[in-house]
């Protein structure tokens, strides 16, 4: 694939002085990559082998970079010490929105080699290695939304991130003038993400101002959040580089949220199962529902994300399913060997290593327990009567934390470190005091 890269290619790219940076990237717990810039020739003769330490505080930190306690990787009890980040050569492309670059994600693994169980691609592979115990794959997409303002970061923070421009200045669903406002970074994604290693399959215009839609080619759910969150990084470069500012807030505004909707099939060795195999399908499918408010944290996962489940918002609020029905949380598309799930609950706010985990723990369950899915929702499920997604993070948090189907398939530590996790952004958020508060009660109360 054109942007990706072999060892061997690297070599030459760097002994020619074409490639003189390669990025070292970690996932953290939001999804962000992090990390260091290493000279090519450094990672080629010391890192390749070795790996690079970086502060095991990487996965016990929140949104702020604030050192919490009660996370199972790092504390002030331990010193904070070092894991090693080992480069995944599999992930290896060229970051062709910088100047002589190139890209590798990492995964940590604590000094005698042992993988650091709460780091988000290694919650995925053991969720993928679960599949291939029953000789399946599975290939999965995400199609990512977000805002683009005129103001650059260093402005909009400047302005507490109020009176920015969008791009646009009405609704430019599908509108092939309307995404043109945001052309600076959209044409630049299209030139340079192919480039990058990442098949992206279009982009359109939503329905907020200013608001873009991409979407990514299926691929294996490991590469295709390795393609996601390059990506979302490569945005806020682009835009940093354009004067431009992106946000992928679930929720930045009264309008229209960013969504994140997740595509997810399974095959085996003669290709894909859902079609041939209905008792899997229904399976699969009646799990995501089944166990959909217990992993909601795992999909939502601050407290932003829940002001994005409104009705009639195309954002869901109710746990139910349809053949092509955008008000339910799970819409089945596609027929034959395209016939996949689409999960319609995650943000763009959303770790997408964390939820394609939580969509085959959620779907295996149903397989193992031989769970029905109830009738498909026809019309509108807003008004309804199905079940409810979490309202807020508190919700979801208890449910999570209470959830043995968790605890089975991702491990008590895990449960116990993203449930901590979560608590820390509550009380960040309880903590707080809004401009709404303020402009509430500053005269009138």
């Amino acid at each position: 694939m054109q942007g990706k890269l072999t060892l061997e290619e690297l070599r030459g790219l760097v002994d020619s002085g074409e490639v003189d940076t390669v990025l070292l990237a970690f996932v953290d717990m939001q999804g962000r990559l992090q990390g260091k810039q290493l000279g090519g020739a450094y990672f080629l003769s010391d890192v390749l082998d070795h790996g690079a330490g970086a502060c095991s505080y990487l996965l016990s930190v929140e949104v702020e970079m604030a050192p919490q306690t009660g996370l199972s990787t790092s504390s002030w009890e331990t010193g904070h010490g070092d894991f090693q980040l080992i480069p995944d050569l599999a992930t290896l492309r060229l970051a062709a929105w910088r100047p002589r670059t190139a890209i590798c994600l990492a995964d940590p693994v604590w000094g005698g080699g042992e993988p650091v169980a709460p780091s988000p691609r290694e919650i995925l592979r053991r969720q993928l290695e679960r599949l291939a115990e029953r000789g399946w794959s599975a290939s999965a997409a995400t199609e990512l939304e977000f805002i683009v303002h005129r103001q650059s970061y260093a402005e909009a923070r400047e302005r507490g991130y109020r009176g920015l421009t969008p791009t646009s200045d009405y609704n430019i669903d599908y509108s092939l003038l309307g995404m043109r406002g945001a052309a600076p970074l959209v044409d630049r994604l299209s030139a340079e993400m192919p480039r990058s290693g990442l098949e992206l399959e279009s982009a359109k215009g939503e329905a907020n101002r200013g608001q873009v839609e991409i979407n990514f080619r299926h691929s294996e759910p490991l590469e295709a959040a390795d393609g996601h969150s390059v990506f979302k990084h490569a945005v806020k470069e682009i835009a940093l580089q354009e004067g431009l500012a992106a946000t992928f807030m679930a929720k930045w505004d009264e309008r229209e949220g960013n969504s994140c909707h997740l595509h997810l099939s399974l095959a085996d060795a003669e290709g894909p199962l859902f079609a041939r195999e209905q008792p899997v399908f229904d399976g699969f499918l009646a799990g995501q529902l089944a166990c959909m408010r217990e992993l909601t944290l795992l999909f939502a996962p601050n407290v932003n994300s829940y002001k994005r489940f409104a009705g009639e918002s195309f954002a869901p609020t109710a746990i139910a399913w349809g053949r092509d029905n955008r008000t339910c949380a799970i819409r089945v598309v596609g027929a034959g060997g395209s016939l996949r799930i689409e999960h319609r609950a995650p943000g763009g706010d959303v770790n997408p290593y964390l939820a394609l985990a939580a969509m085959i723990a959620a779907g295996l369950h149903g397989v193992d327990a031989g769970l029905e899915p109830p009738t498909a929702e026809v019309g509108n499920a807003y008004a309804k009567g199905a079940e409810r997604l979490p309202e807020d993070l508190g919700e979801a948090l208890a449910a999570f934390r209470a959830s043995e189907l968790a605890v089975g398939a991702f491990g008590a530590e895990i449960v116990e470190h993203y449930a901590r996790a979560g608590e820390i952004e509550l009380e960040a958020y309880r903590a707080a005091v809004t401009d709404w508060e303020r402009i509430r009660g500053y005269e009138r109360l």
